[in-house]
């Protein structure tokens, strides 16, 4: 069986977001922008988004939102240049460039 999730956007403040009883009945995945999938069709996960003020989005709406981040955070990791420095030296110092990331059904 496929699953299929749906998408919001809340601001996570930390402790509280997610409580112990949410995680042990939903699966969270965190994207980019404050994107947040859970999986749709759930009683658990639709008072999830209640109490965290979530804002639904389709999935195309989601994936705009983490395009935009990812893309300005690739620019801004291209952007940063030393040097002299080598392609390694500079994922040492920076880490990998961010990849895209393709949002499920």
């Amino acid at each position: 069986m496929t699953k299929t999730y749906q998408y919001c956007v809340a601001e996570n403040w930390g402790k509280g977001f997610i409580d112990h009883n949410e995680s042990s009945r939903i699966t969270f995945k965190g994207l980019p922008g404050d994107v947040w999938q859970v999986p749709a069709y759930n009683k658990h996960a639709n008072l999830w988004i209640q109490k965290v003020l979530g804002t639904p989005k389709t999935r195309d709406e989601a994936q705009a939102i983490v395009d935009g981040v990812i893309t300005q955070a690739q620019a801004t990791w291209d952007a940063d240049n030393v040097a002299n420095e080598s392609a390694e030296q500079k994922v040492d110092r920076i880490g990998d460039r961010p990849v895209l990331i393709t949002l499920e059904e």
